[in-house]
């Protein structure tokens, strides 16, 4: 069948990868793709929200399966688009991608489903949202309810730095409409985990626990970024928990939209707080992670085109997932300046080389093929990810592939895993 892929970074890279081992593919069509996912695609100048032009090109290419990357497109209602069309889509349809679309529709849905998350107010009303914040207690955390580049969350430790959070959403209006409607919440404390699962509207695969690393300094300092690295699984979340997991945060959820008429079709991610009186949802996506997706997909054994299609079709099993016993961990390279303005252009070498270390693999997210070179676009560039026996030697086999790769202003963190490694001495 001919596959089309919605996406342009790191974790469309890796799905290109994955999908194109599939022997189901007969041509992989990326839109619009990067320098990486052209090396196993043919990249199609579609911007990934031209929800029309993605309908109209799958009708034209007899496309069998669209898989949506990223959530703008799944937002704006790309399955819904293709269900008219009668073409699978491996996502959820607009209504339920709400839960990453909308922060407050997203807690509605958990205090509806009796999902553990954190106290929260909603407000359209600036100075309802002012008046409430001057008397909650501190840290608290304010959010701009819609999509936000994953920019739009201040933990406020001070009243001062939540009332600026606010006005820079609702008054300045710096994200646009998605601050017109603000979420203020409790400041939870914790180790975070990310939890993933395949769902087909009633049935839930759990995928292996991942961590990321938002913050772009070491030891998680410095403001946050779309991640730095992750590694799967996290000592944190140990897989003798995922089934009781899955039942607490994703299953809930699920049976809330199916009820509701919107049978949630795709990836479910939770990314959780591992606070001190258990487990709490921080937020949901409705996609891969990124750079999550990198060390997730290296360690899935099986075909995914037949995971996806079960998901669209509703007819997923356990039997169709099963993944290595090993580690996979994930470092970004980023540019210099990133998550601020950072320069382009600069030409990237050694990922040949980096791929000969033992299980290493180097996916772009943020570079252009011109001439048979890579040359970076983005400010998170590459996701060097190897797969090792252990936490340990996943994150050696890493960080020497990491070594043979340049560009110019590179920089990355160097305690992609600690965090786990330090658990698992325990």
């Amino acid at each position: 069948m001919n596959v089309l892929l919605v996406g342009s970074g790191g974790r469309e890279h890796a799905l290109a990868w994955k999908l194109s081992q599939s022997p189901l593919v007969d041509t992989l069509f990326a839109a619009p793709g990067n320098g990486g996912t052209a090396l196993t695609a043919t990249n199609v100048p579609l911007a990934d929200t031209d929800v029309a032009g993605l309908v109209d090109f799958a009708k034209a290419n007899a496309i069998g399966l669209v898989v949506a990357g990223p959530e703008a497109p799944l937002v704006a209602g790309l399955a819904d688009a293709l269900a008219q069309a009668n073409i699978p889509c491996f996502g959820p349809d607009g209504y339920a991608a709400q839960l990453e679309g909308s922060k407050a529709f997203a807690k509605d849905i958990m205090r509806a489903s009796g999902v553990p998350t954190a106290d929260y107010q909603v407000f359209t009303d600036y100075d309802a949202a002012k008046a409430f914040i001057t008397a909650h207690a501190l840290p608290m955390v304010v959010k701009a309810d819609g999509l936000a580049a994953g920019k739009g969350v201040v933990v406020a430790k001070t009243h001062a730095e939540a009332l600026e959070a606010l006005h820079d959403m609702m008054i300045a209006r710096s994200f646009g409409a998605a601050g017109d409607t603000v979420v203020v919440e409790d400041c939870i404390v914790g180790e975070e985990a990310s939890f993933l699962a395949f769902c087909d509207g009633e049935t839930v695969v759990p995928m292996p626990s991942c961590q990321d690393h938002k913050a772009v300094g070491e030891g998680d300092t410095g403001p946050n970024t779309g991640g730095m690295g992750a590694y799967c699984p996290a000592p944190v979340l140990p897989d003798t928990e995922w089934e009781r997991m899955a039942a607490l945060v994703i299953t809930p959820i699920v049976r809330t939209l199916a009820a509701k008429g919107h049978p949630f079709k795709g990836i479910l991610y939770a990314g959780l707080m591992m606070t001190a009186d258990g487990p709490m949802v921080l937020e949901y996506n409705v996609r891969f992670g990124d750079p999550e997706c990198q060390p997730l997909l290296m360690r899935l054994e099986s075909d995914i085109v037949p995971i996806m299609l079960a998901c669209a079709s509703g007819t997923l099993t356990p039997s169709l997932v099963s993944w290595s016993p090993k580690t996979a961990l994930c470092v970004v390279l980023a540019a210099g300046g990133y998550p601020g303005s950072y320069p382009k252009g600069m030409v990237i070498s050694g990922i040949e080389e980096a791929e000969k270390t033992p299980g290493a693999k180097v996916f772009v997210a943020g570079a252009k093929l011109e001439a048979g070179k890579l040359l970076t676009t983005g400010g998170r560039v590459l996701g060097v990810t190897a797969l090792g026996d252990d936490l340990a030697s996943a994150q050696a086999n890493a960080y020497t592939a990491v070594s043979s790769v340049h560009f110019d202003t590179c920089h990355f963190r160097r305690d992609i895993g600690d965090k786990g490694i330090r658990r698992s001495a325990k």
